[in-house]
């Protein structure tokens, strides 16, 4: 371990023997960080307030897959493989965003992860995190769009989902075009109501497990009794079956906390994001402790593994845990509100989507990775062709309406969730050159806006964890009798697709790692500091705790 913390492996090192360091084959050289054509000042405006930022960083975390996606993961797994795969992949979450909250929150510039990929690591893993990162984001948008149609068709079905996906994807369009500020304060109230009603579920479940219910049945720790904490995974007998359980709640538990990262596409519009960034940061794992782990231990003593509904693939509330839970118990109204907040969340995602995948390729063209056109914004900073160009994509959730198209559709879906694995794994990456680079030049981290102490081992931690994830995320076409062509491809080709991004990449920009005595740590920090202004002093007790709060 000594030899961990005083030399960086070889693989985070210089070039190759014999190949001599050149400056003008790395774009990301102290002396040409800006390159490309493309050494202009930031275009982006700081609209992003602090609220803006530490809210959104809560609804980063929380969303359908927790509502609706944990009654999958409860009946492969059962109550306790359930709360053990959130609790291991909210720890693997954590790790991934202090590593990146350590970058961001000491150069929150533009094109956040992927601009630091070219910065700290070289050209070629900059293009294939960053167009990993834009596929992930633009497919996922339609996606949620059609979600939001879904899960409408709970109240009516007299109704074209087309007609609901329009309207959908008319406003998130809008929402955006009005500009980050707008983004900001719509993702507020969204997230809002998405903390409101988890918090709520929560606190209901706890009444309910206890005996609260119009049927005043008291639950307590009855389903982990029988069925068991465990579920048999497609009734494998013995340990293996449970284990397998438990790592098919380990795959849909990672596929749910993806999205968190989005604070770095953020930091380039987020105002005093040196002061307001390690804030949010510090705050996600009491946001992952509350909401996840509290989350689904409640749902595991609400609902039976066993319950038939769990495996029915609704995409509405009558999918949730919680929904199954209240009816079972008598309560008739809240399904419908427990809807109204999936709406929400999906419409909010579909925002979100938006926004992070018109940054994301507005990161690449600022790297060079991607038409100049890109990195084009107006006057008040809104990088508008990237909006447009990304909005386009929102079409295809007219194929997910439709049964046809809908499946070819699916696969394209379902390749998200390994995309934004290989994201977090990059951004792993970036930060061990980072750390180490660093280090070799004596720069001491404690001086940096937010560090965490527990580095570099919760970025080795997470970086193995998330490639472990994608190389086993599809065991289960593995097992005997259950073969499926389409699952594999998606599965493992967005996989596949960073490395031969990142290579093809490396073959064609014939660049290497930057030597980590060449990192560049000081370009654009004076501009960034510069920019930073003091918080008003609260007025009263209430302004004081609404700034502690948020």
């Amino acid at each position: 371990m000594s030899d961990l913390k005083s030399d960086p492996p070889p693989a985070f090192d210089s070039v190759e023997k014999g190949d001599a360091y050149n400056k003008e084959a790395h774009p990301t050289d102290v002396h040409s960080v800006h390159s490309h054509g493309l050494a202009e000042p930031p275009k982006l405006v700081r609209q992003l307030k602090n609220r803006h930022i530490a809210v959104s960083t809560i609804g980063g975390v929380i969303g359908t897959g927790l509502f609706v996606g944990t009654a999958n993961a409860l009946h492969n797994g059962g109550p306790l493989g359930l709360w053990l795969a959130y609790s291991i992949v909210g720890t693997v979450c954590f790790s991934v965003m202090v590593s990146l909250g350590e970058m961001v929150a000491y150069l929150p510039i533009e094109g956040g992860h992927i601009k630091l990929a070219e910065r700290f690591g070289h050209g070629p893993l900059s293009f294939a995190m960053g167009w990993n990162y834009w596929y992930n984001w633009t497919v996922v948008m339609p996606a949620e769009l059609s979600a939001a149609a879904i899960i409408i068709g709970f109240w009516t079905k007299s109704v074209n989902p087309a007609a609901w996906v329009s309207i959908c994807l008319v406003v998130v369009i809008i929402i955006n075009l009005l500009g980050a500020g707008a983004y900001g304060e719509a993702e507020f109230w969204f997230a809002s109501i998405k903390v409101i009603t988890i918090t709520g579920l929560i606190i209901l479940g706890i009444v309910i497990d206890l005996g609260g219910g119009p049927d005043h049945d008291r639950l307590g720790f009855r389903y982990w009794k029988n069925p068991g904490p465990f579920a048999q995974y497609l009734d494998i007998p013995g340990a293996t079956g449970r284990f397998l359980g438990f790592w098919a709640c380990i795959n849909q538990a990672a596929f749910s906390f993806i999205g968190t990262e989005i604070v770095a596409i953020a930091a380039g519009e987020a105002k005093n994001p040196r002061r307001n960034l390690p804030r949010a940061i510090k705050r996600v794992y009491i946001r992952i402790l509350l909401f996840y782990m509290g989350g689904t231990f409640i749902i595991g003593l609400l609902v039976p593994s066993n319950e038939k509904g769990l495996s029915l693939g609704n995409s509405d509330a009558r999918g949730s845990p919680f929904v199954i839970a209240i009816q079972n118990s008598g309560i008739k109204v809240l399904p419908s509100i427990i809807n109204a907040a999936l709406l929400t969340s999906a419409w909010s995602a579909a925002s979100s989507d938006l926004y992070t995948s018109s940054r994301a390729l507005y990161g690449l063209a600022l790297a060079g990775n991607a038409p100049r056109i890109f990195s084009k914004t107006t006057k008040s900073g809104l990088p508008l062709i990237s909006i447009i160009f990304c909005s386009c994509f929102g079409l295809l959730s007219y194929m997910a309406v439709s049964s046809g198209a809908g499946k070819v559709f699916g696969w394209f879906a379902n390749m998200t969730s390994v995309a934004g694995l290989t994201t977090w794994m990059g951004i792993c990456i970036t930060y061990l050159r980072f750390y180490y680079g660093m280090k070799h030049q004596g720069i001491d981290r404690a001086t940096l806006p937010f560090a965490s102490k527990m580095q570099p081992y919760v970025a080795w931690y997470a970086g193995i964890a998330c490639f472990i994830f994608c190389f086993f995320n599809a065991f289960q076409v593995f097992i005997n009798g259950h073969w499926a062509t389409d699952t594999f491809v998606t599965s493992y080709l967005p996989f596949l697709a960073f490395f031969i991004l990142w290579g093809a990449s490396w073959l064609v920009q014939r660049t290497s790692f930057i030597p980590l005595q060449h990192l560049d740590f000081t370009t654009g920090l004076e501009q960034i500091e510069a920019e930073e202004t003091d918080d008003p002093p609260p007025r009263n007790k209430a302004e004081a705790f609404w700034q502690w709060l948020m």
